[in-house]
């Protein structure tokens, strides 16, 4: 019996993970805006001398021609379009950019098409990558705090995952009380992610946590912009970022039932960042 050729496509994809396979291979985890999220293999990609190993790098965003695979697709061409650079230079814009990657893997189910969340991811790294390379530019003039260094990339982050939640439909509500669904005053209101999102006065005795009036302009202000280069450049003191981000994180720990690993190593970075200014 004469075997069936393999098909070939095409497909654009940004590289999530990747894990070894035997002495040579490795398999990655592809999103793509075709198949969404999806694991195939790359033969001899981890040999020095494989053609495709540097365009199969971690966040990098490439080109790949791909052959039907009896299990697994196998990754048979690749060309990088992206590979921004500028965030690898930088280790907090780095790890951010992996957490970004982490919360698309945890959150996307394998097969499932999620076009606008492909979008979302490459328009994050992009902003982390231009955000890197402002910084160095910035560092050559002037001394920066870590505050300085680390804020814009941190937005982003809160940012990216506010739009990802809408995306797959856990929106945060912010315009209203998640509870009674009275509109929200310009006040200290509440938090609670098992509803949601922010709570009135009046139902306060189901916040989880209190959430004041500038983190719920920021994190409105986050939810309404219609891409990231129409959010502008504010100033949030380290309070107002940890108000923020705790806020996030309840409710993607709600969703996801489980912390991400990225967050313990963002907490250490910041940390270590924060002793060595003050040293």
């Amino acid at each position: 019996m004469r075997h069936q050729q393999q098909r070939s496509y095409p497909i654009e994809a940004v590289i999530l993970k990747h894990s070894d396979l035997g002495e040579a291979d490795r398999i990655l985890t592809l999103f793509t805006p075709q198949k969404g999220k999806f694991h195939a293999v790359a033969k001899g990609s981890r040999r020095p001398i494989s053609r495709k190993a540097g365009h199969l790098d971690l966040l990098t965003h490439s080109q790949l021609q791909m052959a039907q695979g009896r299990n697994l697709d196998i990754v048979t061409q690749a060309q990088s379009i992206e590979n921004f650079l500028h965030l690898r230079d930088e280790l907090w814009h780095t790890t951010c950019a992996f957490y970004l990657a982490e919360m698309v893997d945890r959150f996307i189910e394998n097969d499932t098409q999620h076009p606008n969340v492909y979008r979302l991811l490459l328009e994050a790294l992009r902003g982390l990558d231009s955000d890197a390379l402002a910084l160095q530019g910035q560092r050559a003039q002037e001394a920066l705090s870590v505050e300085d260094e680390q804020s814009r990339a941190q937005l982003l982050t809160r940012y990216f995952e506010i739009n990802l939640l809408s995306y797959i439909g856990y929106e945060p509500v912010f315009r209203v009380c998640a509870h009674c669904g009275s509109e929200l005053q310009p006040e200290e209101n509440g938090f609670t992610p098992s509803l949601g999102g922010a709570l009135c006065p009046r139902c306060s005795h189901l916040w989880a946590q209190a959430l004041s009036a500038n983190a719920l302009k920021v994190l409105r202000l986050l939810q309404r912009a219609d891409d990231w280069q129409h959010v502008p450049r504010i100033r949030l003191t380290a309070r107002l970022h940890a108000e923020i981000e705790t806020a996030m994180h309840s409710l993607l720990r709600y969703h996801l039932e489980r912390d991400l690993k990225s967050w313990s190593f963002l907490e250490m970075l910041r940390l270590d960042s924060r002793v060595r200014e003050k040293n």
